[in-house]
Formats: C-alpha cells, sequence, structure tokens
C-alpha cells in the first residue's frame, strides 16, 4: 500500500484538502513572553505543553524533549522552582536542546533543569511514582516531514508506522509507572497515523488500568476531537500541526 492509500482510507474525502495544507510551509509562531529571544515553533506544540498545566513547584519530566519548544514553555512555568528533567536519548539531539535552553532562558529558569539521555520506554523501571506532570512528545511517523522529503517519502512503508506505536506505547506506559498518583502525562505526536495517536491510548487503556483519560481539558485552540483525544490539522488549524494530544491521568491508590 503507498502512502496516499494508506491516508486516503483514514482520511477519505477529507485527505485531498489535507494532504494539499501538508505541502505548505507551516505556519510558525514567534514564541517570546519571558524568553531573552524569540524561538520560532509550530503554535500547536504550544498547546500540547500548556496542556499539561504546569504549577509551581512541580518535579517534571520531558520525557522526548529535543528540540526543545516545549522544554522552554514548561521552564518558564516553573518560573525557577520544582524540577525539571529534559531527556533526550539522541547525543545530537541533547546538543541542540541545550543550546535552546542556554539561548533562550534566564538563569533562574535555567537552575531547576537537568538535561539527561536516557531511554524513556525503561523510565518507569527505574522511577516510579516520582513526577507531578509528564510531558511524552513521542517520536512519531511526522508525515509532513515526510511529504516534504522525497528520499524520505520513497522510504515509507506502512510496517514504520506499526513499530512506531509500539515504541510509543512503551513509552507512555513507563511514563504511566513514572507519574505520581493523581498525577498528569500529556501524550503528543505530530502524527497523521491513528495508530500512533488514538490506537496508542487505546492499548494504554485495556493494559493499564491505572491510566484514566481526560475527556474535556481546556485550552486547547484548533484542536479537532477524536476518540481519546484531540488533533490539530492545518487545512483546519490555518496551516497549524499536525499534532496529537491525550492527557492521562493516573489513578490514586486506594
Amino acid at each position: 500500500m503507498t502512502f496516499h492509500q494508506w491516508y486516503l482510507e483514514h482520511y477519505q474525502s477529507r485527505w485531498e484538502f489535507l494532504y494539499t495544507a501538508l505541502l505548505q510551509p507551516p505556519k510558525m509562531y514567534e514564541f517570546a513572553e519571558g524568553l531573552k529571544r524569540p524561538y520560532y515553533l509550530d503554535e500547536a506544540s504550544l498547546e500540547a505543553a500548556r496542556a499539561l498545566e504546569v504549577q509551581p513547584g512541580d518535579a517534571v519530566l520531558d520525557a522526548c524533549a529535543a528540540p526543545g519548544g516545549k522544554t522552554l514553555v514548561l521552564a518558564l512555568q516553573l518560573g525557577g522552582t520544582g524540577l525539571l528533567i529534559a531527556n533526550d536519548r539522541s547525543s545530537s539531539r541533547r546538543a541542540r536542546l541545550h543550546r535552546v535552553l542556554q539561548d533562550h532562558l534566564e538563569d533562574q529558569e535555567r537552575s531547576v533543569i537537568r538535561v539527561t539521555g536516557h531511554d524513556a520506554s525503561r523510565w518507569g523501571l527505574y522511577e516510579q511514582n516520582r513526577y507531578d506532570r509528564i510531558l511524552l512528545d513521542a517520536p512519531c511517523s511526522s508525515e509532513r516531514h515526510v511529504l516534504q522529503e522525497p528520499r524520505e517519502l520513497n522510504r515509507w512503508g506502512a510496517g514504520r508506522t506499526k513499530r512506531l506505536a509500539l515504541q510509543q506505547f512503551a513509552m507512555v506506559a513507563a511514563a504511566l509507572e513514572a507519574v505520581k498518583p493523581g498525577g498528569r502525562i500529556v501524550y503528543s505526536t505530530c502524527a497523521l497515523s491513528p495508530l500512533e495517536n488514538d490506537g496508542v491510548m487505546a492499548k494504554l487503556l485495556k493494559k493499564r488500568p491505572g491510566a484514566s483519560l481526560l475527556s474535556k481539558p481546556e485550552g486547547i485552540p484548533w484542536g479537532e476531537p477524536t476518540e481519546h483525544g484531540w488533533i490539530i490539522l492545518p487545512d483546519r488549524a490555518e496551516g497549524r500541526g499536525p499534532m496529537y494530544i491525550a492527557v492521562i491521568t493516573k489513578r490514586e491508590e486506594p
């Protein structure tokens, strides 16, 4: 099955409009408030970070942090209090993350950040019930990038999204172990594939009884409701996205 056949099957008559929107340059937002200098990112990414609702003093894990735009949001919300673990397994991506934090944050905000290089899918083996908030912006198919890179499009196969969905489930299951009872996880991707979005959430609910999805979190502009979350898509969000967002809470222990 080709790329277009795969997504036509899932998006049906909408695919033509969505495909056209995906080929356009993404709409970038100048995020500047509280920063030493502006950082440019897709505005939909801001909504994923804001959905975590970080409070000053929280212990926060950004499990797949690079390149760092969402990490900046979390750091500003902490305001130099609590703890922020900014993790990325890739050394090259961590180097970029360090530069972003150094270039955009004041010393006070950076003082509570630790950059680490662990495997997010194994986090729960080492820390359980540790964090108030966890952001998991999981590695994904990133179809908008694929469409704009001919080599990537030629290498695309449906098996890739299936493999990524397995990895994403392992990561979100580990996050559920690491978050405190009553804590919050935001799972996000920039994927179009339902396997990597609602499919991962459906599997989490089935296999991890401690997980509960918030059905109506506040403040996700441009978000279209899906079975288990929201998705922001560029054909209806003025070029923003794709961005899938699901908000998970961990049930309090009896």
